[in-house]
């Protein structure tokens, strides 16, 4: 079936357009599916990076900035909407590739590329509401000035983003970036940049001017951190795990360059005792083994009231059992292989350490019996957990859920926030006044009702704590690409009179 595809043979995409990489290595893509390689990526190293930021400095500075940076948010608009009618023109083979490339079931990728092609419209509505927003008055208690505020944008970003959505991870940062007027350059994940180098393709098909985006696939070592402390690079955005994000902080922090840092988490689902056990069950799954359980919000911590932990985990499991678990192309998949051989040991490693640890395997837990090659995990379901255990401190950044019951509200919440993460959580009751207490006491970024990991890009994203800080998407998106600058005038005829004047004298 994958071999029906053919993979596009890509370069660099530097200064609009294909660039070999200065010492030509290649990196396999490796389809999770079926561990065959199925094409190559070019890999980038420091060199390129200072090429492709030299690109971007200088598509700002063209023209004194008015081809783009200084240019109307409408003019940066019509690019965007370009862009996005182009990847809805080519949503079918994106898709494929990105299933192809991740490992996700095709119709989650179906679903990300539409969503990738929605945040460049919504990103063009606000780069066109932005010039609304220049020359914003402030109000002063002196009649003697008058102040008003700019938004510009910061200068040239490197954006640094992760393989488990690996297109519509890249358009959260990019589609802001470029309707802020900024310059970018996108350092895709090795293990899934296929899609990436895409959206290089599609930035010359609608004629976006020369080095206003910049794609530098390779690995993190080589291309990432030459990125991250690049001294003409102006801030960095960088979605991935809390140990790279720290050392990313750590590199910025050498020029006091600005950082916004999606990491990781351990988020909590409380269920309790009022809810209808088959629909709190559905959203449990979904909550963790959707995108193959490789979702950094993933509400993988499960805390049940022990009235109903017995039907609700019986109930649970018979919903798991029935997930479709096949190649992502076959119709129905609804959980593929996860992304590599890497990510495959490391996941299988956390469930012997749970099993080791005292922790009861309750579902799952192996390779599915009927698929013989591929990085394929059942959906896993680990109970009698413990506090201290690792399965209830790490991410697992795969398809495994841990769960511990509670008897009061009081001790569902101190068990919710019994992590170093904070991104997301969830709360699933029919007492509505209690689910808006749990959301006021839950320390995330993100709480979701009865529900767990909707998104939309109208919303903001991010967290607390050790996963990270600034926001995503919404307006809150833009404003990281954008700095405010302060305009103060002296309107009055009168000399300011602080000094005395030596014509006086």
């Amino acid at each position: 079936m994958a071999a029906a595809m053919s993979i596009p043979v890509r370069q660099l995409f530097i200064d609009g357009d294909w660039r070999v990489p200065v010492r030509n290595n290649r990196i396999s893509v490796i389809n999770p599916a079926t561990e065959q390689i199925i094409g190559d990526i070019p890999a980038a190293t420091s060199e390129d990076v200072d090429i492709a930021v030299e690109a971007a400095r200088k598509a700002l500075a063209r023209n004194k900035g008015k081809d783009w940076a200084s240019a109307t948010g409408a003019h940066r608009a019509k690019y965007l909407r370009a862009i996005a009618a182009k990847i809805t023109e080519r949503k079918t083979e994106l898709a494929k590739l990105e299933s192809l490339d991740s490992g996700k079931p095709l119709e989650e990728a179906a679903w990300d590329i539409d969503d990738v092609a929605a945040c460049f419209e919504y990103n063009a509505d606000l780069a066109e509401a932005l010039d609304g927003k220049q020359k914003s008055p402030v109000a002063l208690p002196m009649e003697t000035f008058k102040c008003y505020t700019l938004k510009e944008p910061i200068g040239v970003v490197g954006l640094i983003t992760p393989w488990n959505y690996p297109m519509l991870m890249a358009t959260w940062k990019v589609a802001p970036a470029l309707a802020a007027g900024c310059a970018a350059i996108l350092k895709p994940s090795e293990l899934a940049s296929l899609t990436c180098l895409e959206l290089g393709e599609v930035c010359k098909d609608v004629g976006l001017p020369a080095g206003i985006l910049n794609i530098v696939t390779g690995l993190g070592s080589e291309a990432g951190a030459p990125l991250a402390s690049h001294p003409n690079v102006d801030k960095i955005a960088f979605t991935g795990s809390t140990a790279t994000g720290s050392k990313i902080m750590t590199a910025a922090a050498q020029q006091v360059k600005p950082v916004t840092l999606e990491l990781g988490g351990k988020s909590p689902i409380i269920v309790f005792e009022d809810v209808d056990l088959d629909k709190a069950a559905e959203w449990t799954a979904f909550g963790c083994f959707w995108t193959n359980g490789q979702i950094c919000s993933a509400t993988s911590r499960l805390l049940v009231h022990e009235n109903i932990a017995g039907k609700f985990l019986d109930r649970l499991v018979k919903w798991i059992r029935n997930i479709k678990i096949s190649d992502p192309l076959e119709e129905g998949c609804r959980l593929g292989p996860v992304v590599s051989g890497g990510q495959y040991e490391k996941v299988m490693q956390f469930i012997s350490t749970a099993k080791k640890e005292g922790a009861t395997i309750l579902s799952g837990g192996e390779r599915p019996k009927h698929l013989e090659k591929g990085y394929f995990i059942e959906p896993t379901i680990i109970s009698d957990v413990t506090t201290s255990m690792q399965i209830w401190r790490e991410e697992v950044f795969g398809p495994v859920l841990c769960v511990k019951t509670f008897k009061t509200e009081d001790e569902a919440i101190e068990l919710a926030n019994d992590t170093r993460y904070g991104l997301g959580g969830a709360v699933i009751s029919n007492d509505l006044e209690r689910c808006e207490r749990v959301t006021m006491a839950l320390q995330s970024g993100i709480v979701w009702i009865n529900c767990s990991q909707p998104c939309f890009c109208q919303a903001p994203w991010g967290g607390k704590k050790r996963s990270g800080f600034g926001r995503e998407l919404g307006e809150w998106g833009l404003d990281n690409y954008l700095s405010v600058k302060q305009v103060t005038q002296y309107i009055s005829d009168e000399p300011w009179g602080w000094y005395q004047s030596p014509s006086k004298l």
